[in-house]
Formats: structure tokens, C-alpha cells, sequence
């Protein structure tokens, strides 16, 4: 498991096990992840903001860092048993060196 560091996304998978991965800015938060094999992450549509197989929660200390949810985002993930404050599609998620220290979990499956 690479250690956390200012550069990497921590992701809590759904076992609570945390997975460091590398910034990779320009990218979104579901391309990193899925790019670092982690399958629980399903992300069906590939980007296209038509699921919430990409569901996460983001880490409310990251609050202010990505513009404010659109409302398409809002309409999907109000389908989601799971939906919390800190929904998120990680899709929508665009990364920079800004998000160094983001944490975030992947949410339970609907």
C-alpha cells in the first residue's frame, strides 16, 4: 500500500481498507481510481453523468475545493439509498494539485 502523502487520494474502500493513490491532475477522481484497479468503483457510463455507479463520499475538509454539485448530479444521486451531504459523483470530480490531502469512500452499493 503506497503512504499517505500531499500528493495522493486516499480511498476508503468498502472493507474500511484505505488505498493511497497518486494525483494525477487533469484527470477525474473516477479515472484515478478505476485507473488504480480498484473494481468497486463500477462507473458504468464512463464519465458521462447518465449513472451513480461512481458514487463516493467526499471528506467534508475538502469543502470549497470542486464547484458546487450540478443539478444534474443532484437528480441522480437523489436516486441513491445511500445519498449523504457528502455525495459526490466522482466523475464530476476534476483533479489538480490542489487535492493533494482529499479523502474519500467509496459508497455502498445500491
Amino acid at each position: 500500500m503506497n503512504s499517505p502523502s500531499a500528493s495522493n487520494v486516499v480511498v476508503t474502500l468498502r472493507t474500511g481498507r484505505e488505498r493511497a493513490i497518486p494525483i494525477q491532475p487533469g484527470f477525474t477522481l473516477m479515472e484515478l481510481i478505476r485507473d488504480a484497479g480498484i473494481d468497486e468503483l463500477i462507473a458504468l457510463c464512463g464519465g458521462c453523468l447518465s449513472c451513480a455507479t461512481c458514487h463516493v463520499y467526499v471528506d467534508q475538509a475538502a469543502e470549497g475545493l470542486f464547484p458546487a454539485i450540478s443539478e444534474d448530479e443532484r437528480d441522480l444521486l437523489d436516486s441513491s439509498d445511500q445519498r449523504r451531504p457528502e455525495s459526490r459523483l466522482s466523475c464530476q470530480l476534476k483533479l489538480g494539485a490542489e487535492h493533494g490531502d482529499l479523502r474519500v469512500a467509496i459508497a455502498p452499493e445500491d
